[in-house]
């Protein structure tokens, strides 16, 4: 699975930037959100981008395979 947020925010004409302001994550932890390099998402900020971005859970994750 991979997380969607970057077609998401182009889909929505917004940037990273944008989202990084309502988010509140560390820049850490919001890029490594960003680039799909974490292996865990808490269900809050799960919750936080889908009331940000206006979307379902199901609409943030792709399924991809190597």
């Amino acid at each position: 699975m991979k997380l969607r947020i970057l077609d998401i925010l182009k889909e929505q004409n917004k940037t990273k930037y944008w989202l990084y302001i309502r988010l509140g994550l560390s820049y850490q932890n919001f890029s490594k959100l960003i680039n799909n390099q974490t292996t865990s998402i808490k269900f809050e900020n799960l919750k936080a981008l889908c009331e940000i971005l206006e979307c379902k859970p199901n609409d943030l994750f792709e399924e991809y395979y190597k």
